[in-house]
């Protein structure tokens, strides 16, 4: 019998637009980003309230979630602002909000019905008994803390039944998930509110070991281990790097796609990872070296640089992508003396629940060469840098019709647009 495992949802940082588009071009299922305020990225590009949305809008058009970080501790004076901070978001349909403070998932769970609350990593969530606890609040998610084991994963998923959302690559942090004050103490700067000085970064002396990078942790790279983490069946797997380019966010999210598929599509079959992906991993960024995490390792120096605790290496090589697009299947009616009609439904749906239909200008009677099915659809295909492209187009005409070009390129614009428009109304919300 065949071995059935549930793809996991692949999660990619968006620290700006550029970092989103090449998510979405690489094959992610989610990004998480952030706004203007209250994320733990405090100096990533992020998004302007604006941007956000139509962020959103962008990934649902294309069947991608959005999450927002949420994840700072919040002080007391700025609760009255975080509901019209979230508000527009939830309007706009924001699939969740990965959050660090109490009181926060309260305050989101109460106002924002429908909308998923993930409890972030900064919450250090390490036992069954945490998870359960949020899980009972209404939470749906929770990204445990990156210290436990795979062994110890497991086990919150068994016992409570709770999503867990994971880090499969990039950076590591010294200290246990969210309770790190040495960045206040050292820089003047909270990690707890999104403005870490990385002073784990920096060199350290300790006994005969004299300006050593003691404190730097290996980037996370998990591609050799990666059925065992799909096994396990955690549900989202995620690539940190909020703070790092669009190339970056390209190839890493390239690589893991490949595997994820590779691994879900025949389970039966031994995995072995790719040494030219692995290598290909370091080369987009590393400081010093990778290391599989804390799945099967429990401290030691493998896990630490030693020697080069702030060096970093980032290949910022153009990537080359094709730009994302969305089939359509296409009717166009047009008949002499009579209005032009477009009806438009997405090549992968098989019922009309998403056509759209629009009525164009009259058709007149040709005078001399009427227009022929290859006329009509040589200037239907030009959908320019729209988000659509046409799989088929069906043509059903008199053979003794003319319509002006202008008009046949007006009545395609309209349609396309009423396309997107019924694509995203599903995910709009209202308070």
């Amino acid at each position: 019998m065949k071995n059935i495992v549930k793809k996991p949802e692949l999660l990619s940082p968006a620290g700006n637009m550029a970092c989103l588009e090449a998510a979405l071009s690489a094959g992610c299922d989610a990004v998480y980003a952030g706004a203007d305020r209250f994320g733990a990225r405090a100096y990533a590009g992020n998004f302007t309230s604006d941007e956000f949305v139509q962020a959103i809008d962008r990934m649902h058009l294309f069947g991608k979630k959005v999450y927002l970080t949420l994840n700072t501790l919040i002080k007391p004076d700025e609760f009255r602002q975080l509901h019209d901070f979230v508000r527009p978001f939830y309007e706009a349909g924001l699939d969740g909000v990965i959050v660090q403070d109490i009181g926060v998932i309260a305050m989101l769970l109460a106002d924002f019905p429908g909308m998923e609350v993930h409890a972030s990593t900064q919450m250090s969530i390490s036992s069954v008994f945490g998870a359960r606890l949020l899980k009972e609040m209404g939470v749906s998610r929770i990204v445990p803390s990156r210290e436990l084991s795979l062994d110890e994963i497991r086990d919150i998923i068994t016992e409570t039944g709770i999503e867990t959302e994971c880090f499969i690559h990039g950076a590591m942090c010294y200290s246990y998930s969210g309770l790190c004050l040495m960045s206040s103490f050292l820089g003047g700067r909270s990690g707890n509110r999104g403005r870490c000085a990385g002073p784990c970064r920096q060199p350290y002396s300790a006994g005969r070991m004299n300006g050593k990078y003691l404190l730097s942790m290996k980037d996370m790279c998990t591609i050799d281990i990666l059925d065992e983490l799909i096994r396990a069946g955690i549900a989202s797997f995620k690539i940190e790097g909020r703070m790092k380019s669009p190339e970056y966010v390209y190839g890493v999210t390239e690589i893991y796609r490949r595997a994820i598929d590779k691994i879900t599509t025949d389970p039966d079959k031994r995995y072995v990872s790719d040494s030219a992906d692995r290598d290909r991993l370091v080369e987009l960024y590393s400081r010093g070296g990778i290391s599989g995490g804390y799945y099967h390792r429990h401290n030691g120096l493998a896990l630490i640089t030693v020697e080069k605790g702030s060096y970093k290496r980032e290949d910022t090589a153009r990537y080359e992508s094709e730009k994302p697009g969305i089939a359509l299947t296409a009717r166009f009616i047009a008949f002499a003396e009579c209005e032009t009609e477009l009806i438009l439904k997405p090549a992968e749906k098989e019922d009309d629940s998403c056509a759209v239909s629009v009525k164009g200008d009259m058709a007149e009677r040709a005078d001399k060469r009427p227009m022929s099915e290859p006329d009509f659809r040589k200037q239907l295909m030009k959908t320019g840098d729209s988000d659509f492209y046409f799989e088929k187009i069906d043509i059903e005409t008199d053979g003794a019709s003319f319509v002006r070009i202008a008009s046949v390129n007006e009545l395609r614009r309209r349609a396309l647009d009423m396309m997107k428009e019924k694509l995203l109304h599903g995910y709009k919300r209202s308070m």
